[in-house]
């Protein structure tokens, strides 16, 4: 790093870092990736990295990144030694007091980070910047489809051919046709047993608490085939003639396997809860049942969040790694396994271990 890096206060031009200053989609969409430029930094440097989760399950400041050059990683406390802001004597830098609270967050999604933000106190410079993007909402349509056709059917049956989506529903009220936008206030205000006036944040809310659970459940069925593929590498391994006999590796390939199957069982287990919770949420539609689910939903966001990034970053390195069973025999593999897969697979279990108990809700006759 040259010496214009070390300078807190001084960006370096002789680096072509390859991360972008403003978020890019496919960041503010990840699950691993924290684009430092949303924060309020004082080192204009890093503006231009990133926070990511390695294939380890570290958090590093990521400095530089692109085709050809790598990625430039460090841990926070290297970083403040080659900043200079660690030593005795010194003031804690207000960067290093941030990253230092960035670092042990479990998800960089953004459904995690705004209840984690929320904890920490920490301030982002747009509220924009904590949503997904306008490309990925699109992505989802398909995923919202299950929530949104029964609110619209609910409000207003079969007979409004003007509203098939959720999209619609909202436009509906940026409308110059103020009479009828007043009649569909109304209406919905009625059903939903709340004041016209609080019919916009109901939409939404709801819009947006659904589409995490859309994002969430996008995230584990991209999962699922790469997942496949990794259990089928496993059975390779323990078939091997050379390795079945590696006491160390069998035992390995024994606790990662473990510890994935109960991590998806847990989140499989918990989307099951929520649709049913969901589901019940439909015998009686109202406002407060509704917020009885969004409160029930977003208490899991850091749970559901940390397991589904353990597994993307885990498995994704994987596939990086193996693109086809074609590529790299059981030797190769097992040597990933134990170098990079076994490394931070207690931390997958930790998560899991300290997510709160699934309550029960109950709904109000």
């Amino acid at each position: 790093m040259t010496d214009a890096a070390k300078d807190q206060d001084v960006p370096d031009p002789a680096d072509p870092t390859g991360v972008p200053s403003v978020q890019r989609d496919e960041d503010r969409d990840a699950l691993h990736i924290l684009p430092l430029s949303i924060l309020p930094f004082q080192t204009p440097s890093l503006h231009r990295a990133r926070l990511i989760k390695n294939a380890r399950l570290n958090s590093v400041v990521e400095l530089f990144q692109g085709q050809g050059i790598g990625s430039g990683q460090m841990d926070v406390e290297e970083l403040a030694k080659d900043y200079g802001w660690s030593g005795k004597g010194r003031k804690r830098h207000p960067d290093l007091v941030m990253l230092r609270k960035l670092a042990p967050l479990p998800s960089y999604d953004v459904y995690s980070l705004r209840m984690l933000f929320r904890q920490e106190g920490i301030e982002v410079n747009a509220i924009e910047d904590l949503k997904l993007s306008d490309s990925k909402v699109t992505e989802l349509t398909s995923y919202m489809t299950q929530f949104t056709r029964p609110l619209i059917q609910e409000i207003y049956g079969k007979d409004d051919l003007n509203i098939q989506t959720f999209d619609d529903m909202v436009k509906l009220f940026e409308s110059p046709d103020v009479e009828m936008v007043r009649k569909k206030l109304d209406q919905m205000a009625q059903k939903l047993r709340i004041k016209v006036r609080d019919v916009p944040k109901f939409l939404e809310d709801y819009g947006d608490v659904f589409l995490s659970l859309s994002y969430f459940r996008q995230c584990l069925d991209a999962l699922e085939p790469i997942i496949d593929e990794f259990m089928n590498s496993m059975d390779e391994i323990r078939d091997n003639f050379q390795l079945k006999t590696n006491v160390n590796m069998m035992n390995t390939c024994d606790q990662i396997e473990g510890a994935i199957n109960e991590l998806m069982a847990a989140i499989s287990g918990r989307f099951e809860t929520f649709d049913r919770y969901t589901n019940g949420m439909w015998d009686d539609l109202t406002a407060d049942r509704f917020k009885t689910v969004k409160k029930f939903v977003e208490e899991y966001h850091t749970t559901i969040g940390g397991c589904l990034c353990a597994l993307t970053v885990k498995m994704n390195a994987f596939a990086v790694r193996f693109p086809s069973p074609t590529v790299g025999g059981p030797i190769k593999r097992g040597e990933f396994i134990m170098s990079e897969m076994k490394q931070g697979i207690e931390k997958v279990r930790e998560i899991q271990a300290n997510a709160p108990k699934i309550e029960t809700v109950e709904w109000a006759k």
